[in-house]
């Protein structure tokens, strides 16, 4: 059972494995380009060349978060809100996160964020709050936009093969459910070899028809390097000919909030009451309700209140979140009822989230979750 929203596991022993390393596997699967303008993901505090001796995950890298990483060994902590927003003038202890930044420093601890990174990907800070409920056949509430590229490539027909399949290998591909997709036509590409060329197939200095396919595949923008790498290994010219198109289209696996249905319908305060039971809330701030059985309900955790048009728009009958605020109530208007359950409960098994991510990248590696409760707002 969790205890204060937390559950521990072993720390590390057994493998020897930089900061650096780690935070590259854990990008792989939750890039930084996909934080909101705003955030400060990544490497907050410390040197990323050190050996790990321990990881503690938290939701808040307080200064008391960080006495405990010290207690237990751990030089690295993983928390999902960064601790620094804005760019600060003066490291002098006055604020909390300056004592905690000046903490971390003297005790050569590394802090690293994973926020709205987390919050955007398919099974990340959203997925676990309808998993915890209930909510299943689950979408995106609002796609991000412009993190997709398209590749298109010509290489010789017998060739093609062993190119598509290094494209799919590195990542490219990908829509959906969906993998190793991509568009294939034949036709005939020319070239002539100049004197200092080492051509693949033609004789320098004249004209070479060549049988080729063009391929198209798409690949998020995060491993366009890689791609492109695998693309040049893979190719048997010289030179290798190759276009990149921005898209415009959104990504179905990544954005803001999530919206999906329950097994079977709920009435309201039934839906509630559950909700405030399996999310640990002390309580519920609702809007008025309807009289309408619960079936489709839109999630955002944290601070969600932006998200309200979308999930009028999908038909949702709830909407769980944090952080509203009186005003920002009547946007309901009858057409929706929000169900603010507070920001650090909508988000306090976060720290579950990394776990598991871990988990799956070192089937050796272990972490600890922090049992220090950092949620700053206590009720009577």
């Amino acid at each position: 059972m969790l205890n204060q929203g937390f559950r521990i596991f072993s720390i590390l022993k057994s493998i020897i494995l930089k900061i650096k390393e780690l935070i590259s596997q854990l990008e792989e699967i939750c890039p930084p380009n996909y934080q909101e303008s705003y955030d400060n993901c990544g490497l907050i505090a410390g040197d990323k060349e050190k050996e790990i001796t321990g990881v503690l995950l938290c939701l808040d890298s307080t200064e008391e978060v960080l006495k405990e990483a010290v207690k237990l060994k751990c030089n690295m902590i993983i928390a999902h809100h960064p601790i620094l927003f804005f760019p600060i003038k003066k490291l002098t202890g006055k604020t909390y996160y300056e004592r905690t930044l000046i903490y971390a420093i003297k005790n050569d601890l590394a802090i690293y964020a994973m926020h709205t990174n987390l919050d955007n990907i398919r099974m990340g800070v959203n997925n676990k709050i309808a998993e915890k409920i209930g909510i299943k056949n689950l979408s995106i509430l609002e796609p991000k936009e412009g993190l997709l590229r398209k590749l298109v490539t010509f290489c010789p027909t017998n060739k093609a093969e062993a190119v598509r399949t290094a494209l799919f290998e590195a990542g490219a591909g990908k829509i959906g459910d969906y993998d190793e997709c991509s568009f294939n036509a034949e036709g005939v590409g020319t070239f002539r070899a100049g004197e200092n060329s080492n051509p693949h197939v033609g004789t320098k200095h004249k004209r070479h028809h060549e049988k080729e396919e063009r391929i198209e595949t798409l690949y998020p923008i995060h491993i366009e390097n890689r791609v492109i790498n695998a693309l040049i290994k893979a190719h048997p010219y010289e030179e290798v000919a190759y276009d990149i198109y921005p898209l415009h289209l959104s990504h179905p696996q990544v954005g803001a909030g999530m919206v999906g249905e329950l097994e079977k319908p709920l009435s309201e305060m039934d839906f509630l009451q559950l909700l405030k039971k399996n999310m640990k809330a002390p309580g519920i701030r609702y809007t008025p309700l309807r009289g309408k059985k619960v079936k489709k309900v839109a999630i955002c955790g944290g601070a969600g209140s932006f998200l309200l048009p979308n999930a009028i728009s999908a038909g949702a009958d709830m909407f769980v979140t944090g952080d509203y605020k009186y005003h920002q109530f009547f946007d309901a208007d009858g057409k929706i009822v929000i169900a603010d359950i507070g920001h650090y409960e909508s988000e306090q098994f976060t720290p579950e989230i990394v776990y598991s991510l871990l988990k799956e990248k070192f089937t050796t590696f272990a972490a600890r979750i922090s049992k220090t409760n950092t949620n700053p707002v206590n009720y009577l």
